[in-house]
């Protein structure tokens, strides 16, 4: 829950950048990677001197107080973060689970900064977004500032209320007091603050000043709790303990935590570049930090069951970081999922976005529903013991997905169930009369609405729901129905020499129009919010592809496999996609459906590390809270999922073994991806999997679950493995064409 690090006035969405901008605080709390508003961030403290000693003299404003840090001072490791302030200060901090810990070194007064300047410490009641609705603060004699303020969530709906208290230790307190705008005063000890008149934004909070310390250091611990104040102090005291507290030892005990999650997974090292080793590693790191774990912090309900927060949002992260979770943490995977079942249990939705206890905007479909099935199909659970996830429960949450429309489908379930049921389509300007939300985005709505009742067919036969079945897997190809056959595209005026695409259509059947190109990177961005399209961050081109379940109909709609393979690599190779954006990752992959697995590797390699790597700027856009770090990382081990089913796309591996311990540290199953042949080699020549040849382009979950040896042979050329039919990977929903039919 606690996550320490310096903010800044520039790329600040999860704090800290390294754009060269202003320190404006030391926060304790963020959502790591997310795009959009900044969020969490609340109750930064800031250390400085009062010039000549005077309190008045001192910047309490956020854009007063902002320093540069010198920019080779910044040393950032699990568990632990420093920089130096340009003033001299240098700030060190690390996190226990709900409280941070910071050393603040104090230089010695120079000469134009007489000896008497006393060190102070300021806590703002504010957070990264300046959303703050009200606040309370208190501070004491003996310098614990106590408070709570009401925030709105960077991403959602409502509003939630943070509690926080802070202590200091290693200097003696010289006087305490709150401020307000840029003056501050010792009397009164608390505060009430608003937003003020026409939502004026009051600046406020409090401050403790000390007598500077022979060695420089005085040290804040701030405890965080959505329960309470005290509950915050408890937190803190527990975690922190002792009348001195030992910094080192808990930066040592974050380490070692963190040490035991990447733990899991061993490379090779033999004739890597050791930047190539701090990529994989700092994108295993990054498919961890979220979501939270705010078990026991969740003052909406209590039943006994786990709690996260900060699904930011599923439609980012289901795509690859939490099918890596599935390898790397199935015990924490699991927990997530029985807090979504939870959230379902007492807010009556599954969530597909939710963030600091509030519901998170939805941005396509129900994308719990595939996360739920991707981890029924690979049996999240066999390898965690004394766990398991009420299936009951979560056919139960699927299905009220897939057939009651809420009041506010802007933040949860599905709009325009009644058109999806009637017509086999999200209708472009729907007549939606039960509930309301952006009235956009019917081509990739009807697009992932149709996955996502795939994903319930899943789940339907699974548990021997026949009827059910049938009744979703026909649902799961309403996606033909927007298919038009005639319309073209052009760029610049120029055509692309490709006919029929995937086009928005009215309620009374007759079609509208979207330019396959808009919303892509040629044509402009398209939010959910500014300049809603009929497709979600992306563009018709790269929407068309996604038919997870049901490539072998697409195939002979495009044409055949080698019009598919054209159209694919016009998408990959003319601008007209992201690999920043989360609906690209799977078109990578696409090529195996085709019988040319052999593109698909050359392709993600050109991806990684060109686009992926351990530079400051290594990541094409923000990391969408682990999205970009798993597709990295799958990629370097060779291997790639298509969630929601079970299996894996075989790729050249970058390293020469790779050890996975899926179930964690010693009690696990150990899965070993080795590769034989040059690691500059992209083309996978042939397969052996436990000392057996394997011909499939894919792999099943099972090489994790029961654990074995896949040897993937690299040469430089495109061999014949993996392109036979029988080869390909399976394509549940079939409709004709090319491609092999999945038993479920």
């Amino acid at each position: 829950m606690a996550k320490s690090v310096a903010d800044v006035d520039g790329q600040n969405t999860a704090g800290f950048s390294t754009d060269g901008s202003n320190v404006t605080g030391f926060s304790h709390m963020h959502d790591s990677g997310t795009g959009g508003n900044p969020s969490l961030g609340n109750f930064p403290v800031f250390p400085q001197y009062c010039p000549r000693d005077e309190i008045n003299n001192c910047n309490f404003l956020k854009d007063a107080r902002k320093l540069h840090y010198v920019n080779n001072s910044v040393v950032a490791t699990p568990g632990y973060f420093s920089l130096q302030l340009e003033s001299g200060i240098k700030a060190e901090m690390t996190a226990t689970e709900h409280a941070a810990l910071y050393h603040f070194n104090f230089p010695p007064a120079t000469a134009a900064n007489t000896s008497s300047l006393s060190p102070l410490i300021l806590l703002d009641l504010t957070d990264l977004n300046g959303s703050r609705q009200n606040a309370t603060v208190s501070v004491n004699e003996n310098g614990r500032i106590k408070g709570n303020g009401t925030f709105t969530p960077s991403f959602g709906s409502g509003s939630f209320v943070l509690r926080f208290c802070a202590d200091f230790q290693g200097a003696n307190i010289k006087d305490t007091g709150i401020w307000v705008n840029n003056r501050a005063g010792t009397e009164p000890k608390e505060l009430f603050v608003t937003r003020g008149i026409n939502l004026f934004y009051i600046e406020a909070g409090a401050f403790v000043r000390f007598n500077r310390p022979e060695n420089g250091i005085v040290s804040a611990r701030v405890g965080v709790s959505f329960i309470s104040s005290d509950k915050a102090c408890q937190n803190a005291e527990n975690e922190i303990t002792g009348d001195e507290w030992d910094f080192d030892g808990a930066k040592e005990r974050a380490e070692d935590a963190w040490r035991g999650k990447l733990n899991v997974v061993t490379i090779d090292r033999t004739g890597v570049e050791q930047s190539l080793v701090t990529n994989f590693y700092s994108a295993v790191y990054r498919t961890m930090m979220g979501p939270q774990n705010y078990t026991g912090e969740n003052p909406l309900w209590e039943d006994g069951e786990p709690y996260f927060d900060s699904f930011y949002c599923l439609w980012d992260s289901f795509r690859s970081q939490l099918p890596f979770l599935t390898l790397v943490d199935p015990t924490a995977l699991t927990e997530m999922l029985c807090s979504l079942l939870s959230t379902y249990k007492h807010l009556g939705w599954l969530p597909d976005c939710r963030m600091s206890l509030c519901k998170g905007f939805t941005q396509g479909g129900s994308n719990a529903d595939v996360v739920l099935a991707d981890a029924y199909v690979k049996n999240l659970t066999s390898l965690v013991p004394n766990s398991k996830i009420n299936w009951t429960l979560a056919y139960e949450a699927v299905v009220n997905d897939a057939e009651i429309e809420p009041l506010d489908w802007s933040v949860e379930g599905r709009g325009g169930l009644v058109s999806w049921k009637r017509l086999a389509y999200i209708p472009y300007l729907d007549y939606d009369y039960l509930g309301f939300g952006t009235n956009s985005r019917s081509v990739s709505r009807t697009l992932e609405y149709a996955y996502d009742d795939f994903c319930v067919a899943t789940l339907s036969k699974g548990l021997g729901k026949q009827k059910d079945y049938a009744k979703y897997m026909g649902r799961s190809m309403n996606w033909l129905n927007l298919w038009k056959p005639d319309t073209k595209s052009y760029i610049n005026g120029v055509d692309t020499n490709f006919t029929g695409f995937l086009q928005p259509k009215y309620l009374n059947g007759t079609w509208g129009y979207m330019d396959p190109i808009a919303c892509s990177p040629l044509a402009g961005f398209c939010s959910l919010t500014s300049n809603p399209a009929e497709t979600f961050e992306d563009s018709i081109w790269e929407y068309q592809f996604y038919t997870p379940h049901a490539i072998s109909t697409l195939i002979p709609l495009l044409g055949g496999p080698s019009a598919f393979i054209k159209r694919l690599q016009f998408l990959h190779h003319s601008g007209l996609t992201d690999i920043g954006n989360e609906p690209s990752f799977l078109t990578a992959f696409l090529y195996h459906y085709a019988g040319r697995p052999g593109i698909s590797s050359q392709l993600v390699r050109s991806y990684v590390p060109a686009y992926f790597n351990d530079t400051t700027t290594g990541l094409p856009g923000n990391d969408d809270t682990g999205a970009m770090a798993s597709f990295s990382a799958f990629v370097m081990m060779g291997l790639f999922p298509n969630p929601g089913q079970d299996l894996y796309f075989i790729t050249a591996p970058m390293f020469k073994e790779l050890r996975v311990r899926v179930g964690g540290e010693g009690d696990g199953k150990e899965a070993v991806v080795r590769r034989i042949g040059n690691k500059d080699e992209v083309f996978v020549q042939g397969v052996k999997l436990n000392g057996e040849s394997y011909g499939k382009s894919w792999i099943s979950h099972e090489f994790f679950r029961k654990g074995g040896l896949l040897e993937v042979e690299v040469g430089d050329t495109e061999g014949m493995w993996g392109t036979r039919e029988e080869d390909l990977p399976p394509s549940p929903a079939y409709n004709g064409g090319l491609g092999r039919m999945m038993e479920l």
